[in-house]
């Protein structure tokens, strides 16, 4: 039995509707905070298991019957290390027999500017070191996030970050959902590390033409300093430490922490992931 937790989540919901198409719903158990966010899964016959990753009783609990879990990364970046810390601990006291986690493909732990992103790897370490089973899936920056990045009026201001000349080989989060299930299903946990990236990377001047090719309308990106755009960012009333995150977010693409492109995402789907031309095409209803 697999438990996925986060499961009325956007990457969790993915993970298990793909779940869905390839076991059967008793094989399959769902953490959520909130049960009324999952009666769709209920009605599928999902088994729903109600916690957090701060309750630690309700994760002893949740993790009853359970052979692999997925723990999904949780959202609190500031206290995300003791959570997930509660999530494996619960796991190993129950005798699951495989964690799996999503992680971030950031090339080097060590040169980040988000310091946020530091708690993916403190997690990995954990989860490594818990004596259990373990595969871990390093996602690249979901493909689903460049319209929240590039902004409601990008046809007519164009794109201005200050990402440089950065690649990322982003991906849909669809797809992310859906190898991750193939992998839980088809292998296991063999002590893995996954990197799900797209098969190839893409800057912003590949998004602003791309996105200009789609649209007929012309798209230019600008690389933007750093300072200008904080300052602009402040004007327009964001709070410092969301600042603070988008900007290290821009930041670790401009320094090349997102550019690595791996094979994993093609392999485990059996079919190459969708083009940055294909998922803007969808995300911009284009």
């Amino acid at each position: 039995m697999i438990l996925v937790t986060g499961a009325s989540g956007h990457l969790g919901t993915a993970v298990i509707q793909n779940l869905l198409e390839k076991t059967s719903a008793n094989q399959i158990a769902a953490l959520v905070r909130d049960e009324s966010k999952a009666s769709a899964l209920k009605e599928k016959g999902v088994d729903i298991r109600v916690g957090n990753y701060d309750d630690t009783a309700s994760l002893d609990k949740a993790m009853q019957g359970i052979e692999r879990v997925l723990l999904i990364a949780g959202t609190d970046e500031e206290n995300r290390l003791r959570q997930h810390q509660n999530v494996v601990d619960a796991a190993k006291k129950a005798g699951v027999q495989c964690v799996a986690y999503t992680s971030r493909t950031l090339k080097d732990r060590n040169t980040l500017a988000n310091k946020l992103m530091g708690g993916h790897f403190q997690t990995e370490d954990y989860i490594k070191e818990c004596g259990l089973n373990y595969a871990i899936f390093r996602n690249v920056l979901y493909m689903d996030t460049i319209p929240q990045f590039v902004g409601e009026r990008v046809f007519d201001t164009g794109i201005n970050l200050p990402t440089g000349h950065g690649r990322v080989p982003f991906a849909l989060r669809s797809e992310m959902g859906q190898a991750i299930a193939n992998a839980l299903l088809e292998s296991g946990c063999g002590n893995r590390i996954y990197k799900l990236t797209a098969s190839e990377s893409y800057s912003f001047d590949d998004v602003a033409a791309t996105l200009s090719d789609l649209s007929g309308k012309e798209v230019d990106y600008t690389p933007a300093e750093k300072s200008a755009f904080e300052a602009q960012m402040k004007e327009r009333g964001v709070p410092e430490t969301m600042l603070g995150r988008v900007v290290g977010f821009l930041t670790d693409i401009k320094n090349g922490q997102e550019e690595e492109v791996s094979p994993d995402l093609e392999n485990l789907l059996g079919r190459k992931p969708a083009s940055l031309k294909e998922g803007l095409k969808v995300l911009f209803n284009l």
